[in-house]
């Protein structure tokens, strides 16, 4: 990654017992470096700072922990119990982080077991390329109420819920000198799945959860694929948000909901460059990452190959709008 030019790096974590939303290679090896988080075990400052000295010995720098698992707050999200330790958990979280001097909390907030994130992960592209694709006349039927959950919600509900989990965190964030940021429903649009409200679907939702308690500690992970899968005009949701975009997922699809097919970044939705130049026009100088990449022939399953050819091609993205 430093050889790339890549500046900075967001943690994924594993999560014994627990479904997590990416599961690093070879995390069996004695030798893996990676970070463990449950609601029974938070890491500690240390184990942040040990990571932290380890990306610096390449300059990188531990920008964040890119996303919460569903098992960190889906007893939040239905109010159920089990909801006081989660919330404890994330807050010791928040402050821990805060303590280690990384200032980034990304996180979900989307049901479990509802539906597949995408209907196909083989579907050809460029070259004979594989990426992800969503189809949704290729869903079968949609269990009501969904996986583990024991009745269907509405979505007043699942608001009082939200708003109450950020006036708990936020302040706590805030004090801790992290800044949490929000990612959209994947696949977005729909209102609700099986039953399940989804809150995060569309621009409303975004300007409602950074309004409903107001806070300089709580942000957007600006998903552009996400966005892009909406049919939205990327540029303007970029300058819709402006202040409030902790970090940028660089990423984009062929078409949208309801058939969308992931694709490389010079092929899909939206002009690239117009958005980086957006980006720019509202002061945006936070970390830009790659988020989901095709396969490439003889690549590795975390994509190596892909994410090379992606940074460079970020890289060129900024340095042409810094010149222009």
């Amino acid at each position: 990654m430093s050889q790339l030019g890549v500046e900075d790096v967001f943690v994924d974590v594993v999560s014994p017992g627990y479904q997590a939303d990416a599961y690093p290679d070879d995390i069996e090896s004695e030798e893996a470096r990676h970070l463990e988080l449950s609601p029974e075990s938070i890491p500690s400052v240390d184990r942040l700072r040990e990571l932290k000295v380890h990306l610096a010995e390449f300059d990188l720098r531990f920008a964040g922990i890119h996303s919460l698992h569903y098992g960190m707050y889906g007893n939040i999200m239905f109010d159920r119990p089990g909801r006081e330790q989660q919330l404890e958990a994330i807050t010791t979280l928040l402050e821990r982080l805060g303590d280690a001097g990384i200032d980034t909390l990304g996180y979900q907030w989307n049901p479990r077991g509802v539906v597949p994130m995408r209907t196909e992960f083989e579907a050809s592209v460029r070259g004979g390329a594989t990426a992800t694709r969503w189809d949704e006349s290729d869903l079968g039927e949609i269990e009501t109420p969904p996986g583990e959950l024991e009745r269907t919600y509405t979505e007043a509900e699942c608001w009082e819920n939200y708003e109450a989990f950020l006036e708990a965190a936020l302040p706590v964030a805030e004090e801790a000198g992290v800044r949490m940021a929000l990612h959209p429903a994947d696949p977005p649009v729909y209102e609700e799945i099986g039953g399940v409200p989804r809150l995060f679907r569309n621009v409303a939702g975004f300007e409602r959860a950074m309004s409903t308690v107001p806070s300089d500690a709580h942000g957007l992970k600006l998903c552009l694929g996400c966005f892009s899968e909406m049919g939205e005009d990327i540029p303007g949701v970029i300058r819709t948000f402006g202040d409030d975009i902790v970090f940028v997922h660089f990423r984009d699809v062929v078409e949208t909901v309801p058939e969308f097919t992931e694709t490389f970044l010079d092929e899909g939705n939206f002009d690239q460059f117009e958005a980086v130049e957006a980006l720019q026009e509202v002061g945006f100088d936070g970390p830009l990452l790659l988020d989901h990449v095709p396969e490439l022939e003889g690549d590795t399953e975390w994509r190596h190959r892909s994410r090379a050819y992606g940074a460079g091609y970020l890289r060129c993205l900024v340095d042409g709008v810094r010149r222009s």
